[in-house]
C-alpha cells in the first residue's frame, strides 16, 4: 500500500511550512551564505566592556549550537522534499518498507521507519 496523494501534498505543506520557519529563525542571527542551507552566524557588535563582551561572546556561543541544530533540521527537510520529487517519500531508506503513518505525522522529514530508527 503506498501513502495517499492527499497525505503526501498535507506533509509536504508541513515540510515547507517548517523550513520556512526555521529559515526565519535563522535569519534573526545568521545570514545565509552562498551554499544553499547553509548559515553563518553573526557576531554581535563589540563593545569596550568586558561583561559585554563576554556576554556577547556567550550569546554567539549559544547562537552557534543552534544555528548548527537549525542547519541539521533544515537539511532533513530538504531531504524529505526532495523524496517527495523523486517519489521515495514514506520509505524507510534501510529496507525499502513504508514508513508508518504515524511516524510520518509526527516526523514529516523522517527517513527511516520505526524499527530501523
Amino acid at each position: 500500500m503506498s501513502l495517499d496523494k492527499n497525505f503526501i501534498e498535507e506533509s509536504q505543506k508541513k515540510l515547507l511550512d517548517e523550513k520556512r520557519r526555521i529559515e526565519e529563525d535563522l535569519e534573526r542571527f545568521a545570514k545565509p551564505t552562498d551554499a544553499p542551507g547553509e548559515y553563518e552566524t553573526t557576531f554581535g557588535d563589540q563593545g569596550t566592556d568586558e561583561d559585554e563582551n563576554a556576554s556577547e561572546v556567550e550569546e554567539y556561543t549559544d547562537n552557534l549550537a543552534l544555528e548548527n541544530s537549525l542547519e541539521k533540521q533544515l537539511k532533513e527537510i530538504h531531504e524529505a522534499l526532495a523524496r517527495i520529487d523523486d517519489g521515495t517519500y514514506g520509505y524507510c531508506e534501510n529496507c525499502q518498507k513504508e514508513i508508518d503513518t504515524d511516524r510520518l505525522k509526527a516526523y514529516p522529514a523522517a527517513k527511516t521507519c520505526i524499527n530501523c530508527n
